[in-house]
Order: structure tokens, then C-alpha cells, then sequence
């Protein structure tokens, strides 16, 4: 089963951009923001979520040029063939992204902040 289309993530809704046996692909409409999901199957099963964000800035050393800036974000589930439920994956993936979110997002702002 794929995932619907279009997705979206905050405002940008991103239609259905590629799709193979374990992967799809979803962009918006002026290729600022990319959403891709993959599976790699094996001795361990990996599976992969991952923004890409771009966007213009200003260069910090040259006044009055600005340039393209790109950034990731992902999230990675890598798990044996066998000895953990869906369930479970679920329940601690769930369990990560609540630590990072509770309290206003506090643990993620110390963690983009380079905390540790």
C-alpha cells in the first residue's frame, strides 16, 4: 500500500513526484520542499522517511548575494526480519518523537541547539 497523494507537510502540499517497488517520492510545486519514503529490505529491514527543505538566504560574507541553503530531515527505523511487532515499532518511534515534542518541543530545541 502507498502512501495517499498528495501529502503534505506544514503548508506545502506535495503531489505524487516518483514511485518504485519500495519508495515513493512527493514534491511541491517549486521544488522547495521533497518528501521521500524508502524500505530497504535485508538482513535487518530499514525503512526511511525524510524531508528536504531549500530555500534562498543571504550570504553572511558577501553583501547583497544570496544563495541556494538546503537542509534534511529524516527518520530511520531499522529493525531485525523478526522479534519486534509492527505494534512495537510503532509504539517506540511514537515514543522518540513525543520525548522530542513534549513541552513545547523543549527536547528539540535543545537537540537542534547542539545539546547532548
Amino acid at each position: 500500500m502507498a502512501f495517499a497523494d498528495p501529502q503534505s507537510i506544514g503548508s506545502a502540499t506535495l503531489p505524487r513526484t516518483g514511485f518504485g517497488p519500495s519508495s515513493g517520492t512527493f514534491t511541491n510545486s517549486d521544488g522547495t520542499v521533497k518528501l521521500t519514503v524508502s524500505h530497504a529490505l535485508g538482513k535487518r529491514n530499514r525503512r526511511n522517511i525524510r524531508v528536504d527543505y531549500s530555500k534562498i538566504a543571504a550570504d553572511p560574507f558577501v553583501a547583497g548575494q544570496s544563495g541556494n541553503v538546503s537542509m534534511s530531515v529524516f527518520l530511520v527505523v531499522d529493525v531485525p526480519k523478526q522479534g519486534y511487532t509492527a505494534a512495537e515499532q510503532v509504539t517506540n518511534v511514537a515514543q522518540l518523537l513525543t520525548l522530542l515534542t513534549a513541552s513545547t518541543n523543549s527536547k528539540l530545541t535543545q537537540f537542534v541547539g547542539g545539546e547532548n
